[in-house]
């Protein structure tokens, strides 16, 4: 595999660099390692780099990172609609709306059937409000919202239109649902999960996730973050 970072030159001018995510890093470890290596790599001190669109700590797949004068590009991919495809689970919910925190509440499945979920996901499509988990990074007086929700601070969230152009149910094996979703930007799916369950007059969250496109970019076209660093 030809080395991404071998060119100075490139990296200056500017380069989009796709990257498989992996799962329990978050957006900017994989920043900083890139950073950190490009600088040794080149022996310089300082180079402009961003990543355009973040994913959560226990999410993997396509994340794209912008280099040098290419940071100008950050916002307009960043609105580009993206794809994601993960598995949500029924009965049960955690506060972060995923699996980075301990469930605290349990609810009844035996009443839900095919048609419910499928009609439930069909009420998703189209624009609608929705509110950003608290365990998120969305900041609220200069501070992210996952810090206020580690101690345990009550904070009201504004909701925020989102649009979900598609929402399809790929395997219903119950209590697991696997699914794949196509969104605009800013929209959490852990909130869909959590939301999806109250559809269904149950509880649910969200125990895996991967983005595999951002507009025309694709993860199988990506690059794995520890062939970059070795």
């Amino acid at each position: 595999m030809l080395d991404p970072l071998s060119s100075l030159d490139e990296i200056l001018k500017g380069k989009i660099l796709l990257i498989n995510k992996p799962k329990n890093w978050t957006s900017f470890d994989v920043v900083k390692k890139i950073k950190s290596t490009i600088k040794q790599k080149h022996n310089i001190s300082k180079v402009k780099i961003g990543h355009a669109g973040t994913l959560d700590p226990l999410a993997t797949g396509l994340l794209i990172i912008c280099t040098g004068k290419f940071t100008k590009k950050i916002a307009e991919i960043q609105e580009q609609n993206k794809t994601y495809i993960g598995e949500l689970i029924l009965g049960k919910t955690t506060p972060s709306y995923d699996l980075e925190t301990n469930f605290d509440a349990y609810f009844p499945t035996q009443h839900i059937n095919k048609e419910m979920l499928i009609a439930a996901s069909k009420s998703f499509i189209g624009k609608i409000d929705q509110i950003p988990p608290l365990y998120s990074a969305l900041k609220v007086k200069g501070e992210r919202l996952y810090h206020k929700a580690r101690r345990g601070e009550k904070v009201k969230i504004s909701s925020r239109k989102v649009e979900i152009s598609s929402f399809i149910l790929t395997d219903i094996s119950l209590p697991k649902i696997h699914f794949k979703i196509v969104c605009s930007k800013g929209t959490y799916i852990r909130s869909i999960a959590h939301d999806f369950g109250k559809k269904v007059d149950s509880g649910e969250y969200l125990s895996s996730l991967t983005r595999t496109t951002i507009g025309e970019h694709m993860l199988s076209n990506s690059i794995e973050i520890h062939d970059i660093l070795n």
